[in-house]
């Protein structure tokens, strides 16, 4: 007797959809400037990042299945115990797609180094295990908004230029995070599925 299709049932796990990053605390300085964009820029259609989730993706995996989940897991132990701490700057804000056409509010990093290390190891290492991800630029930055809208593009870019030059702050990083993004009407909430430290 032939069981074989009973093992491909209705049972299997439910895909997440994860991603690896380091998660970055604002200090004062970088809460008081996202403070003040929110103020100014109030009248404007802007999805701010909530602070409490903010941080760098290394690499946006999509949907995974338990296994893969299992084997990011075992992969992220492997590449970074004992990596060391991840140290960098936190330096004025930005925009990209341009100036003129902006689509994300972002806070710059200096002393990228190690986070550009870190993001080669993780996909080099999800390429053993058959995991690809995007083949694009690795730019490391930190997402403070998305822009749905802007009315007055003049009075955003004159905000945008006061914060331009602006240290905020060094971060110091302990543990890669191995993240299920779970988007729920309010937006999406993060979960960790597994801290990696460093040290």
């Amino acid at each position: 007797m032939n069981f074989s299709h009973s093992s491909h049932s209705s049972h299997s796990s439910p895909m997440k959809r994860t991603f690896i990053a380091v998660s970055v605390e604002p200090g004062n300085e970088l809460r008081e400037a996202i403070a003040s964009l929110k103020s100014g820029l109030r009248s404007e259609s802007i999805k701010w990042v909530d602070i409490s989730n903010m941080h760098i993706t290394l690499a946006f995996i999509g949907n995974t299945d338990e296994t893969a989940v299992n084997n990011v897991r075992a992969m992220l132990e492997n590449s970074f115990s004992g990596f060391g701490e991840i140290r960098f700057s936190l330096n004025g804000l930005g925009v990209f797609k341009s100036f003129n056409d902006p689509k994300v509010i972002f806070a710059g990093i200096e002393n990228t180094d190690k986070l550009v290390v870190s993001h080669e190891i993780v996909k080099e290492g999800l390429e053993v295990i058959d995991i690809k991800i995007e083949n694009r630029l690795f730019s490391p930055h930190l997402t403070i908004g998305r822009i749905k809208e802007l009315k007055d593009i003049g009075h955003f870019q004159k905000i945008i230029k006061q914060f331009a030059r602006i240290p905020f702050q060094t971060v110091i990083i302990n543990e890669i995070v191995y993240f299920e993004s779970v988007l729920l009407p309010s937006g999406p909430v993060y979960k960790p599925i597994t801290g990696i430290s460093l040290i």
